[in-house]
């Protein structure tokens, strides 16, 4: 499968990678040059692939089927939350925005088939939009300023996960519906734009690509994306939860609201005190690169595979999430990661990349 805007990115010179069946740009120049670019001035994504569902349930409807409480998510607002299944394992993390047509929920790359079959077995009711809707993602510390380039709309009023109809007040000719959002994926500063319909979102790429040359705009690809968000320690659905992991083994209980009720809860509430494995961040001492699937090392004993790995752009060395027994999880134990060779890292406490740190 392919976004609406492929032939733009293929006019860009992006080199493309498959990712849960859509050819994505992985990268336009490098991923290390994107990766910082985003650190320090402004990148911009296309990130499609991720799903749309609008959701027309009530709020106490809607509330059932994840673990955060949506009576309390006004409109104009959004939430990062959790779907568990009934033993109380994360079936997907999605972000959530309250419009004022009903609630846009965002699964990730190739669930949203999934988490409609969820919702329908549920009785909840909703609409897959994931074809007809782009998602355009501007990161980095000037993104406000490159979007205040493209709408009148002030968009340093919104506060972190609000979100605002803009449509009408975009600066370049289009019928489009266009909602904006502040967050994003990379730990920086960020907006996302979610554009029906989607073929619209070309131009507005094209246009903040323009616009935000001021502020030294690059495109940017999935590999960025990935090292961004491993260095901020966010959690990616096809590694972190594979297998079916629980927001305790992943460190996400603070999204719980444990004050309703909701599918898994009683199962969650009698597997805190089994939970063996729990995420561990390891930054190596020795060169090299952890990948995922590569075991833990400590005295010989494996204690863990590491669900996340790759190379911190700012740090300048590996880094890892690794799932460990919970026993061995302490700031400063050493282990061995064992990949082609066996890689010295430490325990740390995460983030990796601090704000600021880069």
């Amino acid at each position: 499968m392919k976004t609406a805007l492929y032939d733009l990115h293929k006019k860009l010179g992006a080199t493309f990678t498959n990712f849960m069946g859509y050819e994505m740009p992985l990268k336009y120049t490098s991923i290390q040059d994107e990766h910082l670019n985003v650190r320090h001035n402004v990148g911009i994504f296309d990130v499609s692939h991720m799903g749309k569902i609008f959701v027309k349930s009530s709020e106490e409807e809607i509330s059932r089927v994840i673990v955060g409480d949506a009576r309390k998510v006004g409109e104009g607002s959004g939430n990062y939350t959790l779907l568990l299944d009934e033993n109380g394992n994360i079936i997907d993390d999605e972000v959530f925005f309250h419009l004022k047509d009903g609630f846009l929920f965002i699964p990730n790359a190739g669930m949203h088939e999934k988490i409609m079959e969820w919702f329908e077995k549920n009785e909840i009711e909703a609409i897959d939009v994931t074809n007809e809707y782009s998602i355009i993602a501007i990161q980095g510390k000037y993104s406000a300023e490159v979007l205040n380039e493209l709408t009148s709309f002030d968009v340093n009023a919104l506060k972190f996960f609000e979100v605002a109809e803009i449509g009408e007040q975009m600066k370049i000719e289009s019928n489009a519906r266009i909602i904006v959002s502040r967050s994003g994926y990379t730990g920086e500063k960020g907006y996302e734009l979610y554009i029906n319909p989607a073929e619209e979102a070309v131009k507005i790429f094209e246009e903040a690509l323009e616009k935000g040359k001021k502020y030294n705009i690059m495109p940017a690809g999935l590999g960025a994306r990935d090292s961004l968000r491993l260095e901020k320690c966010f959690m990616l659905a096809g590694n972190e939860f594979e297998g079916g992991r629980n927001p305790y083994e992943v460190g996400l209980e603070w999204t719980i609201d444990w004050e309703h009720d909701f599918i898994g809860k009683d199962a969650l509430m009698k597997a805190k005190d089994r939970i063996e494995e729990k995420l561990a961040y390891l930054e190596c001492i020795d060169a090299g690169i952890p990948r995922h699937g590569n075991n833990v090392i400590k005295d010989g004993e494996k204690i863990g595979v590491v669900s996340s790995g790759g190379y911190s752009p700012c740090l300048k060395k590996g880094i890892a999430m690794a799932f460990v027994k919970k026993e061995f999880i302490e700031v400063g134990n050493t282990v061995e990661i064992e990949g082609r060779r066996k890689i010295k890292a430490k325990m740390v406490k995460p983030p990796f990349v601090r704000k600021g740190e880069c």
